[in-house]
Parts: C-alpha cells; sequence; structure tokens
C-alpha cells in the first residue's frame, strides 16, 4: 500500500506544468494520416492579457518514410474568423544521421514544433486550431498521432 501511495504520489509531481493551459492529442485511426482529414481541437484562452506560444504535437514511429513533416495549420476564433494559417515544416530525424528526433518510446516519437511564440489573441475565450498534411500524398502512413499545446509564454 505504501508504495501505491509513493507511485500516485511522484505521478502527481512529475504531471504538473504550471505553464500548460490546454494540451490534447488525437490519434490517426488507421495506417494513413489523409489529406483531407483536419484534426482540429478547440480550446479556451483564459486571459487576453498574457502572451502565448502554440505548439503542434507530432507522434512518428520510427519506419516514417520521410525526414520531415509539412502541414498546413488554421487558427480561428469561436465566430470562425481565420486569425492566422501557414505552411509549417518540421524535422523528425536528424537529416545527416537518419536517427529519429524527440522523445521515443519503443519505436513512437514524439516532437514538439513551435507554430506561434508570444502570441497575443484578440480576447479571452474559445479559439479552434486545425492540422492537415501537406506532404502532397494523398494518405501519409507513419504518423500516428497529431496534437496542439498552448501554454503562457515566459
Amino acid at each position: 500500500m505504501r508504495y501505491l501511495t509513493l507511485i500516485a504520489l511522484l505521478a502527481v509531481l512529475f504531471s504538473c506544468d504550471p505553464k500548460r493551459v490546454y494540451e490534447e492529442n488525437q490519434e490517426i485511426v488507421g495506417e494513413f494520416w489523409y489529406v483531407d482529414s483536419l484534426k482540429s481541437f478547440e480550446f479556451e484562452v483564459p486571459d487576453a492579457t498574457s502572451r502565448y506560444n502554440l505548439y503542434a504535437n507530432i507522434t512518428q514511429q520510427s519506419d516514417y518514410h520521410f525526414y520531415n513533416l509539412y502541414y498546413r495549420y488554421y487558427l480561428r476564433d469561436s465566430t470562425g474568423k481565420e486569425l492566422v494559417s501557414d505552411l509549417a515544416n518540421i524535422d523528425l530525424f536528424h537529416p545527416k544521421t537518419g536517427e529519429p528526433l524527440g522523445d521515443g518510446l519503443g519505436d513512437l516519437f514524439d516532437n514538439r514544433d513551435k507554430i506561434l511564440s508570444t502570441y497575443e489573441f484578440p480576447y479571452a475565450g474559445k479559439y479552434k486550431i486545425s492540422f492537415q498534411q501537406y506532404m502532397r500524398m494523398d494518405s501519409l502512413p507513419g504518423i500516428k498521432s497529431v496534437g496542439a499545446r498552448l501554454e503562457v509564454a515566459d
């Protein structure tokens, strides 16, 4: 019983992340991330006077066929008005050695790509970020999950 209490306490301590406002990941169902399959996340901005960092979370398999991932993101407010959209590129493998980048467990590797830095949201409230793979393939294998993370900037 004492060990279970210690494990629970350690889990609580290591899960604390005071900067994080929102984080969610969605698994890619099946073997492929289809070009027409947007991964969307709705989140709440609590304070419009603060600045925030917004990240894309990408999990890939070690046998992903490319060293990078091109993706588009779209940030919209609660009315659907597009605030920001851009094409982004993240390296998932070292270009020279071919070693996977990110935090790995088994054959899966987690990467975080900062897409907006010290961003000022126009008002407190609900927002939506969507991601679309942009690798010029209708069906992209090897990406296992996509997510979004919002944190208070330093």
